[in-house]
């Protein structure tokens, strides 16, 4: 695992994230933590939110948002290095609570100021959005200065203004009824030129992203990440599930909910990007996409790959392969094999 990747929009969102537990004992936010990772568990619905009041918000914000930033920062990473001409000049992000995912965006396709991204928020807790604008309001990204906060139904009634660029999801599938992630992934293919979902990295957390990528292809999308194809996953259901990781900054409110002493964590997460089929695709080849830790041994490293042809493979690059395995040797899970120019 690499060292922690901190862009400027990162550190500016740990910087405001700081400030917003000043004059809350540790007590009452570490208690404020516990209780509403408890409260999700199972459904939640639209119309009771969990997060009910500005302390909610920012001890659970001041705990989740560095790993979801994290954990979307990474999967537009990807998104980004496969559609390189593809920059959004609007984005939504649905059941965005606080904005993680939006200061996301902002570190992946900085604005250059000529150009200001429109960014609105749709979430249905007011104090989630009124705390997200107030965060957003310290960026020096302008499009997230710029941002539109906005109250509204996450599920069916859900709307999206017609030909938004970029719709983000995360983690929020995993709150909503089985008709409500079909209709708001419905919702999002139809007016969005690309998609990105994450979900937490467990095993019902990547079959909800099975389930919204088979959506996505049977609405004319492409995947464009993780997989190096839009055929059928080549995981057996039930026996393994396809997640990556990130590595996350610890906070001393992590440690003291969490327990234990070390300066980070890592974020488990299962994403799909897909864009559009009338966009152009990459110019290159795709290459395989690796989907597990890679195992260094002596004068070897064992990749386990997704590939575009052949599904699940595994392959040792040696010394024998030259500048290969010196790249071998750094590459890192979720990476693309072979990189280019290897």
């Amino acid at each position: 695992m690499h060292a922690p990747h901190f862009p400027r929009s990162g550190e500016e969102l740990r910087s405001a994230l700081a400030g917003l537990l000043d004059g809350l004992p540790p007590r009452q936010a570490a208690q404020a933590v516990e209780r509403l990772i408890a409260s999700y568990r199972g459904l939640t619905p639209t119309d009771a939110p969990v997060l009910r009041d500005r302390s909610d918000v920012a001890a659970y914000a001041a705990y989740r948002m560095p790993a979801t930033f994290e954990a979307v920062r990474s999967a537009l990473e990807a998104f980004r290095d496969r559609l390189p001409a593809f920059v959004p000049a609007s984005h939504v992000d649905v059941g965005g609570g606080t904005g993680a995912a939006t200061w996301a965006v902002a570190s992946a396709w900085e604005s250059d100021g000529d150009t200001v991204r429109e960014t609105t928020v749709l979430d249905w807790a007011a104090p989630a959005l009124a705390l997200g604008a107030e965060l957003a309001g310290t960026a020096s990204d302008p499009a997230l200065r710029a941002a539109r906060w906005e109250r509204g139904i996450i599920g069916d009634g859900l709307r999206v203004p017609d030909g938004t660029d970029l719709v983000t999801v995360s983690y929020v599938l995993k709150e909503l009824t089985d008709a409500g992630r079909a209709a708001v992934v419905a919702e999002a293919a139809r007016a969005a030129q690309a998609v990105v979902i994450v979900e937490p990295g467990t095993p019902d957390g990547y079959l909800r992203i099975i389930e919204a990528r088979d959506r996505l292809i049977a609405a004319g999308f492409r995947v464009v990440a993780p997989c190096p194809h839009s055929g059928a996953c080549p995981i057996e259901p039930g026996k393994d599930w396809c997640h990556f990781s990130a590595r996350v900054s610890r906070s001393s409110l992590h440690r003291q909910v969490k327990g234990g002493s070390l300066a980070y964590e890592d974020e488990k997460f299962a994403y799909v990007a897909a864009v559009r089929g009338s966009l152009p695709e990459a110019s290159e080849a795709v290459p395989a996409r690796i989907v597990r830790k890679p195992q260094i041994r002596k004068g070897q490293v064992l990749l386990e790959l997704c590939t575009p042809e052949d599904g699940l493979t595994r392959e040792t690059v040696t010394k024998r392969h030259g500048d290969a395995y010196k790249v071998a040797r750094d590459a890192d899970w979720g990476d693309e094999w072979p990189p280019a120019g290897v």
